[in-house]
């Protein structure tokens, strides 16, 4: 995915009429889930119909783990899939294993990898090492299972260590900020815009979805509110031709770090709402 890119919509592979309109819906990206969307006895199935969709569409594809009897099958079916941007590989537990799976691609297949277990986030750096790995990807219902937690709400704090792993292990690698997790409470708006400003400071660039109706809500929680940009503007405003030379602003100091931090508040803005209809009138 492109490092800008916020939102990454699933779709169960058995289901090829939602396809369309999950590209409809305005995500970065359409997964196409042969994983845990699917039934076991649905999963030939389902490959072909999402190796025919991704012939002719961009899209992403979830093949099942390496552990699973249909990894094989799923790997050698990508060839035919001509428009496929890259593979998420569910349950990355160690650099190694990811490296024998990319091994196995098509050459320059970019992979996205799905950490989701304990072992995993504590392989989240090395992970992040491997040439070929794109981005990293949160599966928090997984990793609770697997650490047999169970959230208190959902903003699962107690899975916040693991977050932060993913994103420290993400900027060290040079990686573009990760996704979080799928949001399942799907008639909570709210809750998911909460959820995913909360994510934002975290430092995620983004979270996947399960449902089209998601996808904008998600947009809307990683755009700088507007006491954010009028804050960057006063501060970029102040610094004018100072070079980096500490200046105040509102009584606080403004250095180096908080001028770049509202220069590129203002830039990254610029870049998602040009593209958006009536954005220009924010920056």
């Amino acid at each position: 995915m492109e490092p800008a890119s916020r939102t990454l919509l699933f779709v169960p592979g058995d289901r090829p009429e939602r396809f369309a309109k999950a590209a409809a819906s305005g995500a970065d990206g359409v997964l196409v889930d042969l994983e845990d969307a699917v039934a076991p006895g649905a999963k030939t199935v389902a490959r072909e119909a999402a190796i025919r969709w991704l012939s002719t569409h961009d899209g992403f594809l979830r093949i099942n783990a390496a552990d699973t009897p249909w990894h094989a099958g799923d790997l050698a079916a990508l060839t035919a899939a001509r428009r496929l941007l890259g593979v998420v590989l569910p349950k990355s537990s160690t650099a190694d294993g990811v490296a024998e799976v990319l091994r196995r691609l098509p050459d320059g297949m970019p992979v996205l990898a799905l950490v989701e277990s304990a072992l995993g986030v504590r392989e989240a750096a090395a992970i992040a090492q491997v040439p070929g790995v794109a981005r990293l990807l949160f599966g928090s219902i997984d990793l609770a299972l697997d650490m047999d937690v169970v959230p208190s709400g959902p903003d699962e704090p107690e899975l916040l260590w693991a977050r932060s792993a993913l994103v420290v292990a993400s900027r060290a690698a040079g990686l573009p900020a990760p996704l979080d997790g799928v949001y399942t409470h799907l008639d909570d708006e709210a809750g998911l815009a909460a959820a995913s400003q909360r994510s934002r400071g975290l430092g995620f660039g983004g979270r996947m979805c399960v449902h089209p109706r998601q996808v904008d809500v998600v947009h809307r929680a990683w755009l700088p509110t507007d006491a954010e940009l009028e804050w960057a503007r006063r501060v970029v405003r102040a610094a004018g031709d100072s070079d980096g030379a500490a200046v105040c602003v509102d009584g606080q100091m403004i250095d180096w770090p908080r001028l770049q931090r509202a220069r590129s508040l203002l830039g990254a803005c610029r870049a998602t709402l040009l593209g958006r209809p009536g954005g220009e009138g924010r920056i």
